[in-house]
């Protein structure tokens, strides 16, 4: 790991510890709720304790003006549900356009088990290259997806966690597997830093007994999307997450934190 990159995860986690906001959905879903306004919501999500914020290179001045101390992360590719294949990722920027826009760090999400795993892991390879001569780190969005694959299988999330640091990653997020002690084996299939998605906004209780069994597994934080930018209070909710994540909260404690 160069120097550069070392810095500048410094700059979107804190002390080795993350939460990190993804706003890209506008690209795969369109303007959704939480995303129409996007300066206010990543105003109130960097308020409320997020590590970083990650969006497409298109908006990097709409989320800059409201980062505060936050770092910004660039996804790099993508597809839309309106489109033939939502699992089809294609690449949307190089690591030169996310050094023009500002960021960080940058993203890339693959599948593994789908029919499009060999493209995307070609892309991920180029994407580390391009990244590692700039000194900028990676976060992978690894999932396991394909047909006949349980997404949640802690096994085949192992696989796809492991694929992304074998590929040259610094930092991966996947699907939780659903509680701490199988969660464990996804963690301990990597050196690098894990991170749990969040997946469709569920209440607030559920959320942050996910991020609480994560944590205890031995992950690194977050980085969920639509369960913090979709909520009745950005804000709040990213207070609880931050005070499982950061004050080793337990879930009343944390939910009590943040008012919620």
């Amino acid at each position: 790991m160069t120097a550069g990159t070392r810095a500048r995860l410094t700059r979107i986690g804190n002390d080795d510890r993350y939460i990190v906001v993804p706003v890209d959905h506008g690209l795969t879903m369109g303007p959704v709720d939480g995303l129409r306004d996007v300066e206010s919501t990543v105003d109130a999500i960097t308020d409320g304790g997020a590590t970083a914020v990650l969006s497409h290179r298109g908006i990097a001045d709409r989320v800059h003006a409201n980062l505060g101390d936050a770092g910004y992360i660039v996804h790099t590719n993508g597809a839309t549900t309106i489109g033939p294949d939502e699992d089809d990722k294609r690449r949307t920027a190089s690591v030169d356009d996310a050094v023009r826009a500002g960021a960080d760090a940058v993203s890339f999400h693959i599948n593994v088990g789908s029919q499009y795993e060999s493209q995307q892991l070609t892309d991920l390879a180029e994407i580390t290259s391009e990244a590692e001569r700039l000194g900028m780190p990676v976060l992978a969005m690894a999932y396991a997806r394909g047909e006949g694959i349980d997404g949640s299988d802690p096994d085949a999330l192992a696989h796809a966690v492991r694929i992304a640091e074998e590929v040259g990653c610094d930092v991966i997020k996947t699907a939780y597997s659903g509680d701490a002690e199988s969660f464990e084996t996804v963690v301990a299939a990597t050196t690098k830093p894990v991170l749990i998605a969040g997946g469709a906004k569920g209440t607030d209780e559920k959320t942050i007994e996910m991020v609480r069994g994560a944590m205890d597994a031995g992950a690194a934080g977050v980085s969920m999307g639509r369960s913090i930018f979709q909520h009745a209070d950005p804000e709040a909710i990213t207070q609880a997450v931050a005070a499982v994540v950061f004050d080793d909260h337990g879930v009343e404690a944390a939910l009590d934190a943040a008012d919620l």
